[in-house]
């Protein structure tokens, strides 16, 4: 390892010792750029890296909100702006009982990369809250937003930071911060992404991360002499990412036999019936487990990670961050996968991700994987500032091309850096070389 990036990554750890999420992020993405670090010392001089992996500004902040019954609750609010070099800040909140500063600087470092990745002019950043939306009634989740707005829209704009959905936070959370926006603001901008259609939305956004995860899995498998075409896969997860993938999969061929939740997942070797898994997850809001009271031939089992036991060609995590241990890796080698696609954030740890590459599993990374999502939010982004409405096929057609021309731009920086075939290198050294340019171009700020 280059000996500056060395130095950088000892004193992250120093300086961060109680976020494990961060520098698994960190480390995963300097010792990738290494490379090229080693082809240009002047970074070491301009500091470039202790700039990079310290975010420019982190706000945090209470969020009192009162439930239906009268009783006030107090949570944590934040967002991480972690790097604007090449454009405003981009990224999602998160609402979930796990979200710490860890979790969201980890999002916030890996989502400067990835948004890279898109060539879109498009910063880093991430944000969210411990708030469980599970279980709240309406009114209460819409009190919980308009309390987080209430602070968070005096940090955010159009051309500053533009926040999107993320874990827990879907359609109904995003029309609620946006209306409040838009009413203590005094203005209807493109402030926030994944709006509804009827206020600024796109068309293609709710399907965009999972058929880009599949776009970009597909060329690679193409470049790689190999098709998606009769093979079986595997999906964790059941909510937007997993769903679209599944149905993107399916239209090329693809046998998808097993989704999850946070409880369990159902495997149905005839073939997962998308339909049923929609009506259960996206009208009634209700648990995977429902599934086999209609298909009695497929199984449900408690718990998520057997998933991984099941044999497949391809896997795609798309449910959350490290779901793919070092033991669930061997368990799918050993069952004959040959291509993993990571739809969710860092769903795979740093150990793990080593044993597909020794076993020369074609694996595509998630700032690459999934960046169909952030990406399609900046097309969103484009169409509200044009006050222009693209429609399905448009957004769709653009998303492919973006999801497509990313594969082949961390393929060409492997291969630059003789490290071929191997995209994790790839995508961290394709990204690293625009965000270093801006960065380098403006100067110690």
């Amino acid at each position: 390892m280059n000996k500056y990036v060395s130095t950088v990554l000892e004193e992250l750890k120093a300086k961060n010792p109680n976020q494990p999420e961060f520098i698994q992020a960190a480390t995963e993405i300097l010792e990738s750029i290494s490379l090229a670090c080693d082809k240009h010392p002047e970074y070491e001089k301009a500091g470039l890296l202790e700039m990079l992996t310290e975010p420019e500004r982190v706000i945090m902040f209470r969020v009192p909100w009162v439930d239906d019954k009268g009783q006030v609750h107090v949570n944590k609010g934040y967002r991480v702006q972690f790097n604007s070099a090449i454009g405003p800040y981009k990224g999602g909140l998160r609402f979930h009982p796990s979200v710490n500063l860890s979790i969201l600087k980890f999002l916030g470092f890996e989502q400067i990369f990835k948004n890279s990745l898109t060539t879109l002019p498009m910063g880093g950043g991430k944000g969210g809250s411990d708030f469980d939306p599970k279980g709240k009634s309406d009114n209460e989740v819409m009190r919980f937003c308009q309390s987080f707005m209430a602070e968070l829209y005096r940090h955010i704009g159009q051309d500053t930071d533009v926040p999107a959905g993320d874990i827990g936070v879907g359609a109904r959370e995003i029309g609620y911060m946006f209306g409040y926006y838009k009413k203590i603001a005094n203005e209807h901008t493109a402030v926030l992404t994944g709006r509804g259609l009827s206020y600024g939305g796109s068309l293609a956004r709710k399907e965009a991360t999972g058929y880009g995860l599949v776009y970009l899995v597909d060329e690679m498998l193409k470049c790689n002499g190999k098709s998606m075409d009769g093979k079986t896969v595997v999906i964790s997860g059941s909510g937007n990412v997993a769903i679209y993938a599944c149905e993107k999969a399916t239209s090329l061929g693809a046998k998808v036999v097993a989704l999850s939740d946070s409880n369990g997942y159902i495997y149905d070797e005839k073939g997962i019936d998308l339909d049923l898994v929609k009506e259960i997850k996206e009208v009634k809001r209700g648990r995977i487990k429902e599934y086999v009271a209609v298909h009695k031939d497929a199984k449900y089992t408690d718990g998520c990670k057997g998933i991984w036991t099941i044999k497949c060609d391809i896997a795609l995590p798309c449910a959350t961050q490290n779901e793919i241990d070092v033991e669930s890796a061997e368990m799918l080698i050993k069952n004959g996968v040959w291509c993993v696609g990571e739809g969710a954030n860092m769903p795979t740890t740093l150990e793990a991700t080593k044993k597909f590459l020794d076993a020369k599993v074609l694996f595509a990374p998630a700032k690459a994987a999934n960046a169909g999502g952030v990406a399609t939010s900046g097309l969103e982004m484009a169409q509200s500032s044009q006050r222009l409405f693209w429609s399905f096929e448009e957004v769709d057609a653009k998303l492919k091309s973006i999801m497509i021309g990313i594969y082949h731009s961390i393929a060409d920086a492997a291969e630059k850096y003789g490290q071929k075939g191997n995209y994790v290198m790839g995508a961290n050294l394709a990204a690293f070389e625009k965000i270093a340019d801006a960065m380098m171009a403006h100067g110690v700020c």
